[in-house]
């Protein structure tokens, strides 16, 4: 299944001059395929597809649209463990890990499939004509949301499956009735193609438009930038980098047509113990933090890069079971050679700042490993200095002593905007957890009251977001349930027939759809 080249539709491209290869994370070998870098007609032709796609595959009926995505995970799923192998070989992740993530990107391509089949999400409304009102006649105006158009999604390093080829970005999309073509993440290449042929499969099987979805693969980056300046690209999902996304965002508001771009960028996932709960549970606690620390080599998202702290409390129970748990964690592979020296430089320019301890770091005898780190300073010197309080991303979270509530809540206060905030409490702090959440609202887009904020449960109400810089649009959210809006939008019609109504809209509610009919749910 595995040829190196890219999917254009149902076709393959071309053998291109550019070639690479991908790498085993844990030895940094050459895996056997040989990748055809896309070619500018290769973007030119994909994005010729998706817009031809278009028309037809937004007019699909939910019940075909949620087929679609079924198939697409009934297709992964049957990839067994010929995937499971490919993803650890090209990432280091454990076994574990990629199946839990198959499992979870499976789960949200059948979450999407059955809020398109009830098909009420399209929040229709209407608005019925009043032609004897005084004194100006009132006309019928009918709306509900409809697709952008074609998307380009980019696969990310740390989520082979979840965040890539059919992630949550590429479900929501296909859901809201975008066609979609994925730029292949370099570092897990073969992972993608597995799971392209998938899809492909499911869209061939199903008669589906040809250019519902394409797959191009590149090194660099000129085929994602050729990609996002094309103007039949109507949007763009991203996770990774906060320069990546800066970047994407700088192209796609450079177009003659500027398009949104929704990114995931970065975020410390600050952790708040306030003094009561350091005495009921510290030692619990501090074993937690280190298992969220270090959970997948500190390579997530919502690492908890940041734990804030009453100097006052006693935090000995604390500090000593997140030392041992941290000492303890065996150093893992990374991702790939480029994030484990992105990680070292960070960390080790975090323990050179004269306002920081380094309280342990776990050292990495092996080449491709990422080793625990731990470090302290005062609020004084953060709020001194913001830049403290920047992204490492890998396993190392720095302590933060405050001089009670009132510098806690200042930290709060100078946060930049954070994907999660995290409050540990007891009954007696409940007067500052209510100060600090009523800030942390502001400033975050899932707030926790308990538990860490690794792992990420996928449903309905769920929000991953956040104030930029954690995302380029605060007001969304790249997972659960309404993931799918970032790709739609309101259309009205007004005094338009009713047989020309998008069957949403027509008078009988041919869909039996829930609607709100002038201004009553129905």
């Amino acid at each position: 299944m595995l040829t190196g080249l890219s999917y254009l539709g149902f076709q393959r491209s071309a053998p291109s001059g550019l070639t690479f290869t991908a790498r085993a994370a844990a030895t940094g070998a050459a895996l056997p395929t040989t990748y055809h870098a896309a070619s500018p007609a290769d973007v030119a032709a994909a994005a010729h597809l998706a817009q031809q796609a278009f028309p037809a595959f937004r007019d699909l009926p939910g019940t075909s649209r949620g087929a679609f995505l079924r198939a697409i995970a009934a297709n992964i799923e049957a990839l067994g463990q010929t995937l499971t192998d490919l993803a650890m070989a090209e990432t280091g992740l454990p076994e574990p890990r990629i199946k839990g993530e198959t499992a979870r990107t499976c789960g949200q391509l059948r979450l999407f499939a059955a809020m398109v089949e009830d098909g009420s999400w399209v929040d229709a409304r209407i608005d019925r004509a009043d032609p004897s009102r005084s004194p100006l006649p009132k006309p019928d105006t009918r709306s509900q949301l409809r697709p952008l158009g074609p998307v380009v999604v980019f696969g990310a390093a740390n989520f082979p499956l979840a965040y890539s080829t059919a992630g949550g970005d590429t479900a929501s999309a296909l859901a809201a009735g975008c066609p979609v073509i994925v730029k292949a993440h370099p570092g897990h290449p073969g992972t993608a193609g597995l799971v392209a042929a998938a899809i492909v499969d499911a869209a061939r099987s199903l008669g589906l438009p040809e250019g519902t979805f394409s797959m191009l693969y590149d090194l660099g980056h000129a085929t994602g930038a050729a990609l996002v300046s094309h103007p039949s690209i109507q949007a763009v999902g991203f996770t990774g980098s906060r320069s990546g996304g800066l970047a994407l965002m700088q192209l796609a508001a450079q177009r003659p047509q500027p398009i949104p771009v929704f990114a995931e960028m970065s975020s410390v996932n600050p952790v708040f113990l306030l003094p009561g709960a350091l005495a009921e549970r510290g030692a619990a606690l501090g074993a937690a933090l280190a298992a969220s620390v270090a959970l997948g080599v500190g390579q997530f998202c919502t690492n908890p890069g940041l734990v804030i702290l009453d100097r006052r409390a006693d935090s000995t129970p604390f500090r000593d079971a997140l030392a041992a748990a941290l000492q303890a964690t065996a150093p893992a592979p990374m991702l790939n050679a480029g994030i484990r020296q992105n990680y070292l430089l960070t960390r080790d320019a975090l323990a050179a700042h004269p306002d920081v301890r380094e309280l342990l770091t776990v050292p990495t005898p092996h080449p491709a490993c990422g080793g625990a780190a731990l470090f302290e300073t005062s609020a004084a010197a953060l709020l001194a200095n913001p830049s403290l309080s920047g992204e490492v991303f890998g396993p190392s979270t720095l302590l933060v002593t405050a001089d009670g509530p009132e510098e806690m809540l200042a930290i709060a206060r100078a946060l930049e905007g954070q994907l999660t905030a995290t409050v540990h409490a007891a009954a007696s702090d409940l007067p500052t957890q209510r100060d600090l959440l009523a800030i942390l609202e502001t400033r975050v887009g899932r707030v926790l009251g308990a538990g860490f904020p690794t792992g990420l449960e996928v449903n309905h109400s769920i929000v991953h977001s956040g104030p930029f810089p954690a995302t380029s649009d605060g007001r969304s959210t790249s997972v659960g349930g309404a993931a799918l809006f970032r790709f739609t939008r309101q259309v009205c019609w007004q005094d338009v027939p009713d047989a020309l109504l998008p069957p949403a809209l027509q008078e009988a509610n041919p869909l039996a759809l829930r609607r709100t009919v002038d201004g009553t749910p129905t």
